[in-house]
């Protein structure tokens, strides 16, 4: 068969002319000026480079994969050979002597500083063996070290009256373990320096394993280093002691792997591409249908501009960055996707204008997604919605170190989502996470079903409305064993109503931090949220509570956490606390029903059977998750 066959109004696309066949039919179709329907057969596309579809797309094209198709932005790594280098067989463990191989690779993708506060920049080279991610060789395996002491001996007030380490000072490490190490410029650590939701991948400079102290380098990240917060190092040689582990040499362009089995009878994969698989600029209706896409260092589908680009169908998995961008444009939607195991975010979606607060109807909806963050561990949610008018609707979230859903901007709509087992490495973390600006507000959380969260340290919220986050209704949701159900961190007007709190210890939290006069919390109020207030645009008209913070930012002593309503809601467990500087200020805590049994309680869909003495609207807790493709 031809690479391209060209079949009246479609287009037929084999996989014995990969990539280039594929654009080569995009071309025929734009020559064409007439959508049509290209089709992929199955089969194996491996990507080297960015395709790029934009305007010339005709509105209304399809590019349609059949079953069995995959889009892979790496290479097959088929020529593994024992170790035979004397000093790297040295380095090695003696039970891993003989089981370690290596491959010569081309173009091999360094790591390189990541994480919180970072630029969002492309993973290393990784190794997938049979459709799984490998892990880098590290210490400890499957825990976390703890910082000893920072090496900061003047460390000043990280803002809550506690010593922070400055970053160029460094840390002292506890054991001997990384003395049994070779030096070596390839290693670097991973942590949560300073807060349990803020993480670094920094780059080892110096390790003294006499003084044990240790050092990183340029350009050094945010916050500093504290005694006693977690870490591990990684891509360390002599750590390369189990099967699945690799150690990535960037210098030599060489990856040593101890493989879980034959590799010979084993499909592998190293991730090398670092720039979209697609890049999808100002079309019109156009649709990604059906693709299955995997294993490159960065993103899989960027889509900026345009309207109505539909991605639907669709499997991403073992991806660097993250699964889908969308920036601009309207009416963009990810729809009945599979998306897992992605080093960043699943989907980042910008969209509508704040200057006029006119919504873009993006849309993400019956989607899977789970195992996100897997490399930037905080800030890497299922979904990160900006902008005006955005809905997150359907959609099934798990599994994951962080967040689910973080928002910022307006009037978006989150609703019947299925949200569980989040924050499962990381604390002071919402499942569905606003926070830091008083005019970011209309948005809707509801009808979601939110249970069995994680957290350390602080612990995780259901719904956070952290730094006085405020004007955002929470209505209808159910959740089940979470630290707090709904979280209001200081901020107004927000309505939290006719909500079920099953095991939440407590069910709504209030608190006045805008009021505190620490540093940390003033500086928050005047110096980065004032401004937005201040700043023209249409938020005082468009909501009219707002203008009642004029007054308290026209002064300086706070502003307190007024129209905060939490009514009709029923409650199993741990009650309402409301922090004793909120409790003036609360507007209405009012027909709330604390139950001793919740009748009929079906943890795994959250169905229930309402009290006939409850004030409470039934919630459709049958519509919650994925809706099954009609």
């Amino acid at each position: 068969m031809l690479s391209v066959l060209l079949l009246s109004a479609a287009i037929t696309v084999s996989p014995s002319g990969g990539v280039k066949a594929f654009e080569q039919a995009r071309d025929q179709v734009r020559q064409s000026r007439k959508a049509g329907t290209i089709t992929l057969q199955p089969g194996d596309y491996l990507v080297d480079h960015t395709v790029e579809l934009d305007a010339r797309e005709p509105a209304g094209t399809v590019y349609r994969a059949a079953p069995g198709v995959r889009w892979i932005g790496g290479v097959r790594l088929a020529q593994w050979r024992p170790v035979q280098d004397t000093e790297v067989l040295k380095r090695l463990s003696p039970e891993a002597r003989s089981k370690v191989l290596v491959h010569d690779v081309a173009n091999l993708g360094a790591f390189q500083a990541r994480g919180f506060g970072r630029a969002h920049l492309p993973a290393h080279s990784e190794l997938f063996f049979q459709g799984a991610r490998m892990t880098v060789a590290r210490w400890p395996n499957d825990d976390f070290a703890r910082i000893a002491e920072s090496l900061d001996t003047e460390a000043p007030d990280d803002g809550h009256g506690k010593p922070l380490g400055r970053l160029p000072f460094g840390f002292r490490f506890e054991g001997d373990r990384p003395a049994s190490w070779a030096p070596d410029a390839n290693i670097w650590v991973h942590g949560y320096w300073s807060w349990d939701w803020a993480d670094s991948y920094e780059r080892v400079v110096k390790l003294d394993p006499k003084t044990r102290e240790l050092t990183t380098a340029e350009p050094h990240g945010l916050y500093g280093f504290r005694k006693g917060q977690r870490y591990y190092f990684l891509n360390v040689l002599e750590e390369l002691d189990k099967p699945g582990e690799y150690y990535l040499d960037a210098k030599a362009n060489r990856v040593y792997f101890w493989p879980p089995s034959d590799p010979a009878s084993a499909e592998v994969f190293l991730s090398q591409l670092d720039t979209p698989i697609f890049r999808i600029r100002n079309a019109n209706r156009l649709t990604l249908d059906g693709f299955t896409i995997e294993a490159t260092r960065g993103t899989a589908i960027e889509v900026e501009g345009g309207s109505a680009v539909t991605i639907t169908n669709t499997n991403i998995r073992n991806v660097g960055n993250s699964a889908v961008i969308v920036n601009g444009g309207k009416e963009h939607s990810v729809l009945r996707s599979e998306l897992s195991y992605l080093g960043d975010s699943a989907v980042e979606i910008t969209g509508g204008d704040r200057t006029t607060l006119a919504s873009a109807n993006h849309r993400v909806a019956d989607c899977d997604i789970h195992h996100m963050g897997q490399w930037v561990r905080t800030y890497n949610p299922a979904v990160k919605i900006n902008g005006v008018g955005n809905h997150i609707a359907h959609n099934h979230i798990h599994d994951a170190p962080h967040a689910g859903i973080i928002i910022t901007g307006n009037n978006h709509l989150i609703q019947y989502n299925n949200i569980h087992h989040l924050a499962l490495e990381t604390g002071d973390v919402g499942a569905i996470y606003v926070g830091r600006d008083y005019t970011e507000r209309g948005t809707f959380i509801r009808f979601n079903y939110i249970h069995e969260l994680g957290g350390v340290g602080l612990g995780s919220m259901a719904v956070y409305l952290d730094d006085c986050a405020s004007g955002i209704n929470v209505f209808g949701n159910i959740f089940y064993k979470v630290k707090y159900g709904a979280f209001i961190g200081g901020g107004r007007d927000n309505i939290i109503q006719n909500n079920v709190f099953i095991s939440a210890s407590p069910a709504v939290h209030v608190d006045a931090r805008c009021i505190d006069p620490k540093p940390v919390w003033h500086n928050m109020v005047y110096d980065t949220m004032k401004p937005k207030v201040l700043a023209p645009g249409p938020f005082l008209t468009r909501y009219p509570d707002l203008r009642d913070i004029l007054p308290y930012l026209a002064k300086n002593d706070g502003v307190p956490p007024e129209g905060n309503y939490i009514r009709r809601n029923l409650i199993y467990g741990d009650g309402i606390s409301i922090r004793q500087p909120a409790r003036p200020y609360v507007t209405a805590v009012a027909e709330n029903t604390t139950l001793t049994d919740i009748t009929g309680f079906d943890p795994a869909t959250g169905s229930y059977v309402i009290p006939e003495s409850a004030p409470h609207t039934p919630i459709p807790f049958k519509e919650i998750g994925p809706r099954t493709a009609k």
